[in-house]
């Protein structure tokens, strides 16, 4: 905050497309969408119509209870069409961090409803981000995320985030019987995008279904196109996860929102009745946030931007793959989603290196230790991500 405070804040004044524009008039290639969240790109007036057609009608009202707005009820139905596990219940948040909290606690009440109350232990993965609520904070996997607060949330661990034996020794070590839920990005993404080891995926999730734990997947990031030809990274993997969270990419950040997706046996105890689940959120299931949802999603249809996101996931790939070669870079990460890493070799350099991309017409991000996030709109074209490559090489030097 000091930092800012002396230098000043860069100031986003519009967007358009793939760009977007500083208070002094300045443009900039938009290589993060934001916050991995603008997937249909800036500017995007048929969704700002949506809503000021939403808000005229109604804004929001309650939806705890028998309430509910017609927007919201036909986004429920709309997500459940393109879920991963067919037959799952919508919950709807207002972003990525109440969806991991509203995972938690459901995958904890879950086991209470059947009987199996000491199943409390909500396992994540080293170099995971999970949000910033308390829940979410607690299963940090970044550890300076978590430093100051002391404990928070009792009855969380963290594994290797590569190895699914890390699992099994503490599978071994705890029991199966006390352990909740094990949560995984499919990508890694503000922990430095790292890509899953080959198999990696596959063998965690049936080392879930083998000892009885539910399998969530954190799909804030990849969620809604950004994993490449695909709605979701458990469509793609075939993860059959027993809940998925989102947010991002469901609205492109014109509106915060999210949805949790909830399997139908994880769901099954809540709908049997007798049942109160007493959570839930003021701003859960806005029916303008509903309303910029649905108009997201048709932009998505109709210009096929899953497709594009796969083009992405190829072009990505070929033309960062030569700042490897760069002696201030150690790797690059890419090859699977719109997203990559470049991996500064000294990983102090990060900050300072987002400064000096500006200077080359590049808005980028620093992610984990050292790497430089990229995760495009998905309207990015092939040459803009030349465009990006060339800045990048050139503020490398």
């Amino acid at each position: 905050m000091g930092v800012v405070e002396r230098d000043g804040a860069f100031v986003v004044a519009r967007g358009e497309g793939a760009y977007i524009w500083d208070d002094a008039g300045t443009r900039y290639l938009d290589a993060t969408a934001g916050l991995w969240f603008a997937n249909v790109g800036h500017g995007r007036t048929e969704i700002g119509e949506a809503v000021a057609a939403q808000l005229a009608k109604v804004a929001h009202f309650s939806n705890f209870g028998d309430f509910a707005a017609e927007p919201t009820i036909a986004l429920a139905e709309r997500l459940a069409a393109i879920a991963p596990v067919p037959g799952s219940k919508v919950f709807f948040t207002s972003g990525g961090s109440d969806s991991i909290d509203t995972a938690a606690k459901l995958a904890r009440r879950y086991w209470q409803e059947i009987g199996r109350s000491s199943k409390m232990l909500i396992v994540s993965r080293e170099k995971a981000y999970h949000g910033m609520h308390v829940g979410g904070t607690s299963m940090a996997g970044i550890p300076v995320n978590a430093e100051g607060y002391g404990s928070l949330w009792a009855d969380t661990a963290t594994v290797p985030w590569d190895d699914a034996k890390g699992l099994l020794e503490l599978i071994e070590k705890v029991g199966a019987d006390n352990i909740a839920a094990f949560f995984c990005e499919p990508i890694i993404g503000a922990g430095g995008v790292y890509l899953p080891p080959d198999g990696y995926l596959t063998e965690i999730r049936d080392i879930c279904r083998d000892h009885d734990i539910l399998f969530v997947t954190d799909e804030v990031v990849t969620g809604f196109g950004r994993i490449g030809g695909s709605w979701f990274a458990s469509t793609r993997f075939d993860l059959q996860p027993d809940i998925v969270t989102t947010a991002k990419g469901l609205t492109s950040g014109y509106l915060p929102m999210g949805a949790v997706f909830v399997a139908p046996r994880v769901a099954e105890p809540f709908f049997a009745g007798g049942v109160w689940w007493r959570h839930g959120y003021t701003y859960g299931g806005h029916a303008a946030a509903a309303a910029a949802a649905h108009a997201n999603l048709d932009i998505f249809e109709r210009e096929s931007l899953l497709d594009e996101s796969a083009r992405l996931e190829k072009t990505l790939h070929e033309k960062l793959a030569p700042l490897a070669n760069h002696p201030r870079v150690a790797e690059v990460r890419s090859g699977i989603g719109a997203l990559a890493a470049v991996q500064l070799a000294d990983p102090g350099e990060a900050l300072g290196f987002v400064k000096t991309l500006r200077e080359y017409g590049i808005s980028g991000r620093a992610a984990g230790q050292g790497a430089m996030q990229i995760s495009p709109s998905f309207v990015m074209t092939d040459e803009q991500v030349q465009d990006l490559a060339d800045g990048f090489a050139a503020a490398l030097g």
